[in-house]
């Protein structure tokens, strides 16, 4: 077993890329705070943090969230939303542009700000990529280095393997229990290998791609599928792999899954948040040939040893295994004479069930061993450091990280056992008891996407309309989700349109299943701005924008997608659709069939009084959103993108311009870890003899002639002693 050695460039863009991602998080959920959360929303926030006469601490562990402070900053709940949306913007922009804002100080923040708002967020925020940020954005705590206040050293720490392979382990449970709750739900579309012929127009929010996606042939389609379950399945097997090469063709299938999935589907950050963590399977040496800044590796000679005889028999016998149990475990037959390739499940639900009950508590072992390994290399570098006061300060630091890691791992197994029950009840229970302790911090989470294929049928889609006078009646179109069946599909990633969204759900059952649609319809025929503006931004396409409908009701309809052999007069439609039913009945204000359900439900309440805000933040508040009012959320996203990706080209240049290759500041960065003895633990690599050239070498690749040959020549020495 080989361990994951030195990887501060793959740590590098793992903290820059979740910056990234919580650039989309917080910037997404701030222009829609108002209309879902507002005094006057759907749901109001201040529904959640009602006042109990309870003290502040109290307060903050019921329900552990930084808007208990609001009052005394002078802001309501949704002024408070809105300053943690805009800090964490602010947060991790500065963490995407300088690396020295990269600290686990700085994403505990971010992490604070997520959770607090995910606290209050009710049904709009409890979704499986919000819980999926918070326990990456916990993993970037541990794994960020703590030199903000120390210099802003980003040196590779002896214990960073081990932290870093948390990541990777939160990785396999996400992409492991996606493709096991696929099979375990029994959902006859997925048994069938037909589930792709109905996902990619009865997903939620479907791109322009997904049309052409469902056109494609149904033995396609099936392919797909099997390739899915190879991909969630069979390859996350490989993220514990001795070689690294396996573990790099496991990377680069799972970020060709979730590319795919980005073209063909809304799924907000989500994806870009897994290839993030994908980033953990990655090793120094490959980041640095993306980079064009590789490490030198001394090659394999001839005849090749035994040990790379060895590895390059077992890879190739890696692959062989997957596509024979591929062909053995779906049937694959390819028929020459119709050139098509015939694929079913060529195993039983029960089959199915005592393997997984045979290989989940295997699989708890195979990832302790690997934990155990980093661990005991982690040890082994920080005795190589050099001095007696940094070896015990390495060592430390390596007690304190390795016990986080080992707790962490102890608690996400309540989860990850959640997809075989008797693996789950065979667990120590303090494990359990443990879990229910840090379960409100969202530090671990169960994972499994698209369990069962809804839309068989016919996609449901929620219409609503509005009438005057109750009998002309009124579409209201949204901006992404499916209306207008002349519309294209929208790209809306990375925003989430979060009441689209939960009008996806609501589709799926009756309006009573969902409450909020009560609400909804209320601040319709209030007129409501912030809820009107999360149903269109340009006021001009709402049809009720110079008064509010004195009717509201809702139907049903079901969706298709228009094939590419439909030919129509006109431009070719998207979709076609047929009535199903009434939805919600017709009612106006002060309807008793409306008042009934908002007070079943405890939505009907006035909201208090507005709070004075003469002082500085709250004007501040206000300018902000006024400026940010006009524009729609994916507009607003990809400005900070193209801000970010402005100040890094003019630093870029600036630098070009200077003449000067690297920052000054990774020399001192690599001396100071010379001085501490850090370059002793490349002794645990193989390949030492050839990194004489690399000492002056930081996370970036920095390169510096006379640093190099102080460096041969100070390894020089060594080699002589």
């Amino acid at each position: 077993m080989v361990a994951m050695g030195e990887a501060a460039r793959p740590r590098a863009l793992f903290l820059a890329g979740l910056a990234a991602v919580y650039i989309a998080a917080f910037g997404s959920l701030y222009v829609q705070i108002p209309g879902l959360y507002g005094r006057e929303g759907i749901l109001p926030a201040r529904r959640v943090l009602r006042l109990s006469g309870k003290g502040l601490w109290e307060q903050l562990r019921d329900s552990p969230t930084l808007l208990w402070l609001g009052p005394h900053l002078g802001l309501d709940t949704e002024q408070g939303m809105e300053l943690l949306c805009l800090l964490g913007v602010l947060g991790a922009l500065g963490a995407l542009l300088c690396e020295p804002l990269r600290d686990c100080l700085v994403f505990a923040l971010l992490r604070m700000f997520y959770l607090s708002l995910y606290q209050v967020g009710q049904v709009f925020l409890y979704f499986q990529w919000d819980s999926l940020l918070l326990e990456a954005g916990f993993l970037a705590v541990l794994v960020a280095p703590l030199g903000l206040f120390r210099g802003g050293s980003q040196a590779w720490r002896p214990h960073d393997s081990v932290t870093f392979w948390a990541v990777r382990w939160l990785l396999f449970r996400l992409m492991f229990a996606s493709g096991v709750v696929k099979l375990s739900s029994r959902c006859p579309t997925w048994w069938g290998l037909t589930a792709l012929t109905y996902h990619y127009e009865t997903q939620c929010i479907p791109t322009p791609g997904a049309w052409f996606a469902h056109q494609l042939p149904v033995w396609f389609h099936k392919l797909s599928v099997v390739a899915t379950y190879v991909i969630e399945v069979a390859l996350p097997l490989l993220f514990f792999a001795p070689l690294r090469r396996l573990r790099l063709f496991s990377f680069y299938c799972q970020v060709l899954l979730q590319v795919l999935i980005i073209l063909t589907g809304n799924y907000n950050f989500f994806n870009v948040l897994t290839i993030v963590l994908a980033l953990s399977l990655l090793d120094e040496e490959h980041v640095g040939h993306w980079l064009g800044r590789p490490r030198r590796r001394q090659g394999p000679g001839w005849p090749p040893s035994l040990g790379s005889a060895l590895a390059v028999l077992l890879e190739l016998g890696t692959y062989g295994t997957l596509l024979l149990g591929t062909v053995r475990c779906f049937g694959l037959e390819l028929h020459w004479d119709t050139k098509r390739l015939e694929t079913k499940v060529a195993f039983t639900y029960h089959e199915f069930s005592t393997w997984l009950r045979a290989v989940t508590l295997p699989l708890v072992g195979v990832a302790f061993l690997s934990l155990s390994w980093e661990i005991l290399v982690a040890l082994y570098r920080c005795a190589c450091v050099r001095g007696c006061f940094w070896k015990l300060w390495a060592t430390l630091q390596w007690a304190a990280m390795a016990t986080a890691t080992v707790g962490l791992f102890a608690v996400s197994l309540v989860p990850f056992t959640y997809m075989e029950h008797q693996s789950n009840a065979q667990l120590w229970p303090g494990i359990h008891r443990a879990f229910g302790a840090v379960q409100p911090f969202q530090v671990v989470n169960s994972y499994g996407l698209f369990r069962r294929m809804t839309g068989v049928g016919g996609r449901p889609e929620v219409i609503l309309e509005g009438s005057w006078d109750g009998h002309g009646w009124t579409e209201i179109e949204f901006m992404y989700k499916p209306g207008n069946v002349s519309a294209a599909p929208a790209v809306v990633a990375p925003h989430q349109p979060r009441l689209d969204w939960q009008l996806w759900f609501a589709a799926l059952g009756p309006h009573q299943s969902s409450p909020w649609f009560s609400a909804l319809v209320l601040r319709l025929l209030q007129g409501q701005p912030d809820v009107i503006r999360l149903v269109q931004t340009d006021e001009s396409r709402y049809p009720f924008r110079g008064r509010p409908p004195t009717f509201v009701r809702a139907q049903l309809y079901k969706y298709w997608f228009t094939s590419s052999s439909e030919a129509s007069p006109g431009p070719a439609p998207w979709w076609r659709r047929q009535h199903v039913q009434e939805f919600f009945p017709a009612v106006s204000l002060g309807d008793p069939r409306l008042e009934s359900l908002l007070s079943q439900h405890g939505l009907k309440d006035k909201p208090p009084p507005r709070r004075r805000a003469d002082s500085l933040l709250p004007r501040f508040l206000r300018s902000v959103r006024r400026l940010c009012q006009p524009y729609s959320g994916p507009t607003v996203l990809w400005s900070l993108y193209l801000v970010a990706a402005t100040a890094g080209l003019l630093r870029a240049l600036a630098r070009r311009a200077r003449g000067v290759t690297p920052p000054a500041r990774h020399k001192g960065t690599r001396e100071r870890g010379e001085r501490n003895g850090l370059r002793a633990t490349e002794g645990t690599r193989g390949t030492e003899g050839t990194r004489g050239s690399e000492g002056t070498r930081g996370s970036e690749g920095t390169r510096g002639t006379e640093g190099t040959r102080a460096t041969e020549g100070r390894h020089g020495s060594k080699r002589k002693k």
